[in-house]
């Protein structure tokens, strides 16, 4: 395919050069134009047409001198060129932040001035950036037309499928300057370095509590707003959290499909039969590389490596105050909240941890789970027992010290 020039009208001043001059720019509607053979896009310069023409052509003449990509556009390159040179021209008059692109820039300023700009035909919902309504607008299609080559597994968004990609190369392409510590993400990054500065940069606008991460807000907003979007369809149950509805699932029920095929011991869940059947294996397959020490369960190696690390992971967005589990995280957090997610079936009464629940539960069971071994000798607590009370002992003994 060959580009020409075709006249539309009066003549111009030059056409010679492929740079575009002032002279070249068209001073009234019947000036010439470059138009292009493949179609009937017209450009009132001839570099233009030459940038639309290796679209056509695939055709990539500009290189980067530093690494091996190619660009169709001189200014993609010069974009490109300031990934190497860290050069980041553009600042936010707000907040002093610098981008690397313009359009970086006039995206970020509307969190400032909360402008929504393009909104969706199907509901109405609002958005700031245009490619945060294209991916809206898949859910409504539910298309997904990026497929990752090692499952076959579809996502709607590109970034998504590059996220996903890390989990079959093992890549952690960025890591933190203070600590080292890698990770998959930029959003992961971004977060974790927020441990070290003590930033907080999204504050609620109803009573100006900030915090370090949107979820966060996003979570703390539901105590204004009252929302509860994750649900139990087995009881009917709302929670503002999904970790709470996770931890819901986990309360004891009458039913226990699940049997062990060495005892016959009965389970709501088949996590907790994995877990019991290495009672009877003695299967400790997760070791700690510092003490040796072994654990049957990943979770409790990990919780315990955390005694050697001195890693609190998790911190209180109202209070500052760190955990080194989720958990415990959760638990603190209510005594803000003074939120009892956990009722009782039988006599509906509120309880704000499960293990209270737990305990509660007894009194309409009868049930009475712990007897001395000093009578009882051939009633053992469970390996998972032992090692969450070895991991408490650790706890507690690395508080005294």
């Amino acid at each position: 395919m060959e580009a020409s020039i075709e006249s539309s009208g009066k003549g111009f001043i030059s056409d010679a050069s492929e740079t575009a001059t002032k002279e070249q720019v068209p001073i009234c509607e019947d000036e010439k134009f470059f138009t292009c053979d493949g179609g009937s896009n017209e450009f009132s310069q001839k570099c233009l047409l030459m940038r639309h023409f290796h679209a056509h052509a695939n055709e990539k003449p500009f290189s980067s001198g530093v690494c091996e990509a190619e660009f169709s556009q001189k200014g993609a390159l010069e974009m490109h060129f300031r990934i190497h040179t860290k050069e980041k021209p553009y600042s936010c008059g707000f907040c002093s932040k610098t981008f690397n692109r313009r359009w970086d820039l006039d995206r970020h300023f509307r969190i400032h001035t909360k402008e929504k700009p393009y909104s969706c035909d199907v509901c109405s919902k609002r958005f700031s950036d245009k490619c945060n309504l294209n991916h809206h607008l898949r859910t409504h299609t539910n298309e997904k037309p990026y497929l990752c080559n090692v499952c076959n597994k579809a996502f709607s968004r590109k970034s998504d499928l590059d996220i996903h990609i890390r989990i079959h190369t093992k890549e952690k392409p960025y890591s933190c300057d203070v600590c080292r510590k890698q990770f998959s993400q930029k959003g992961a990054l971004d977060t974790h370095f927020r441990t070290h500065t003590n930033e907080k940069p999204y504050s609620c606008d109803v009573c100006g509590k900030q915090f370090s991460q949107k979820s966060n807000l996003n979570v703390h907003f539901r105590i204004h707003s009252n929302e509860k979007p994750f649900s139990c369809d087995t009881h009917n149950k709302e929670f503002s959290q999904k970790s709470l509805l996770n931890e819901h699932f986990c309360t004891p029920t009458n039913e226990k499909p699940y049997s062990c095929d060495v005892c016959s011991k009965k389970f709501s869940w088949k996590s907790a039969l994995d877990t019991h059947f290495w009672t009877h294996t003695n299967e400790k397959p997760f070791s700690c590389d510092v003490c040796g020490k072994q654990f049957s369960q990943r979770g409790n190696l990990t919780l315990h490596f955390r005694l050697h690390s001195k890693e609190k992971p998790y911190s209180c967005d109202l209070c500052n105050k760190q955990f080194s589990r989720k958990d415990e995280l959760n638990k603190h957090f209510r005594t803000h909240t003074n939120e009892k997610p956990y009722s009782c079936d039988i006599c509906n009464k509120h309880f704000s941890l499960q293990s209270n629940l737990i305990r509660h539960f007894r009194l309409h069971t009868n049930e009475k789970p712990y007897c001395c071994e000093s009578f009882f000798p051939s009633l053992r607590m469970s390996r998972c027992n032992e090692e969450l009370k070895d991991l408490l002992d650790e706890e507690l003994k690395h508080v005294a010290d």
